[in-house]
């Protein structure tokens, strides 16, 4: 694993690319972004991935790309975030055929997940870890012993009769206009279900959200310990080119 790879994130309301040093996890130069189209479907995003990736340039390697959906050999398998269209649809193909270079491509929260515990907040962990991206909707990523267990869809869990995203997401939070006190009371009750059903020995909280961890810390309640995402809102590109570097295809 050497050199620069380039990372590819798409959210829920932007997509983020980098050239990623892989064996440092830090971002080269700046990020740079471009908004989600709407609807997102393949043919309104693979050229986005074109744009960002032809203003980056680098080497004619491999491209991770984080992507909001189960992933299994690049075909998309879920649309919770993002055009139905996908369901079905190989991204990785696609992106790989309008780029002319390989493309991996992975769950968004997955990615997030694989650049913390490489170089972020999970980096000592050797227990069960439960990473967090709390953004449009909530991502997951479950690993034991280091290894990632792909594709979690636990911002699903039923909560209040509804999905726990709908519940306790930062989006949410943004809607209904809830001050940290009144957020952090639903993502506690969130933590206590995760924990009651796993057992984590760690949440690391991510998303851009985590950038104010200092702020509402003295409220979150949780018997596992929680930390902040090292990366916040960088984390699923540097994931998605470690994932690249290092072939982990789900």
């Amino acid at each position: 694993m050497s050199g620069e790879v380039l990372g590819i994130d798409v959210g829920g309301s932007s997509v983020k690319a980098g050239l990623v040093d892989v064996q440092q996890g830090k971002v080269i130069g700046t990020l740079i972004s471009a908004p989600t189209p709407r609807p997102c479907t393949p043919a309104s995003l693979i050229p986005v991935l074109v744009a960002l990736a032809g203003r980056l340039g680098g080497d004619r390697g491999r491209i991770g790309v984080a992507f909001p959906s189960v992933i299994k050999g690049g075909t998309a398998f879920t649309a919770a975030n993002i055009d139905h269209s996908w369901i079905g649809a190989n991204g990785a193909s696609l992106a790989a055929e309008a780029l002319g270079r390989p493309v991996l491509m992975l769950n968004d929260a997955d990615a997030a997940g694989l650049a913390e515990m490489r170089f972020g907040s999970g980096r000592d962990c050797s227990g069960t870890v439960i990473m967090l991206t709390f953004g449009t909707g909530i991502g997951t990523a479950l690993f034991t012993g280091g290894q990632l267990f792909a594709n979690t869809e636990l911002g699903h869990l039923e909560l209040r009769g509804m999905d726990a995203e709908k519940w306790a997401s930062a989006q949410t939070r943004t809607v209904a206009g809830l001050d940290f006190p009144g957020w952090i009371a639903r993502v506690n009750e969130y933590l206590a279900a995760l924990h009651a059903l796993l057992w984590p020995d760690v949440f690391i909280l991510g998303g851009a959200v985590s950038e104010h961890f200092d702020e509402f810390a003295p409220l979150l309640r949780s018997a596992a310990e929680i930390r902040p995402a090292r990366f916040a809102g960088h984390a699923g590109t540097v994931g998605a080119a470690l994932a690249a570097a290092q072939d982990l295809a789900p």
